[in-house]
C-alpha cells in the first residue's frame, strides 16, 4: 500500500485543519469522526481538484469543528513545515504500520493520531518529523521516541 494518494491527501488535510483551527490532530480526528475521514479518504480525488482551503472551510463548517488553542506554527521557531510535508510523515507511518491491510485503514489512522506520536510529530521544534521513516514507524512500535 506505498505511496496511498488519498491517505496523503487525508492526512494533509487533516493537518491543514488542525493548524486553521488551532486543535491537536488528536482532537481534531474525534471531532471530523470516523465516517468523515473515512468519507475525506474515499472521495480524497475529487476534493483535491478543489482548493485544500474550500474543502477544509466545507468540513470545518458542516461538522462545526470548534477553535482550540493549540498553535504549534506560532510556537516554533524554525522553518515551519507544511502542512503537506507533515501529511506525508502521517501517511508514511499509517503505510508502515498498515501494510497491506487497508480495511482496518481508517481506525489505524484514528489510532496513530490518538496516540503519543501525534505530540511528536506536532512539535516543529524537534527534528523527530523529518527523521527516516523507519525510524519513526520503530519508534511507534516502542511506543516513545528512540534514543
Amino acid at each position: 500500500m506505498k505511496n496511498n494518494n488519498n491517505l496523503f491527501y487525508t492526512c494533509s488535510l487533516i493537518e491543514f485543519i488542525g493548524r486553521r483551527q488551532k486543535l491537536r490532530r488528536s482532537e481534531l480526528v474525534h471531532a471530523l469522526g470516523e465516517d468523515a475521514i473515512n468519507r475525506i479518504y474515499r472521495y480524497a480525488d475529487v476534493f483535491h481538484c478543489e482548493p485544500i482551503e474550500k474543502t477544509a472551510d466545507d468540513f470545518i463548517m458542516n461538522l462545526h469543528i470548534p477553535e482550540g488553542t493549540f498553535d504549534n506554527v506560532t510556537a516554533c521557531h524554525y522553518d515551519v513545515p507544511d502542512y503537506w510535508t507533515i501529511g506525508e510523515v502521517y501517511e508514511r507511518l499509517i503505510e508502515d504500520i498498515s501494510g497491506d491491510d487497508e480495511e482496518h485503514l481508517i481506525p489505524r489512522m484514528i489510532e496513530v493520531y490518538s496516540s503519543w506520536i501525534d505530540a511528536a510529530i506536532s512539535d516543529y521544534n524537534t527534528d523527530f518529523y523529518y527523521q527516516p521513516r523507519d525510524y519513526i514507524c520503530e519508534c511507534w512500535r516502542e511506543g516513545k521516541v528512540c534514543e
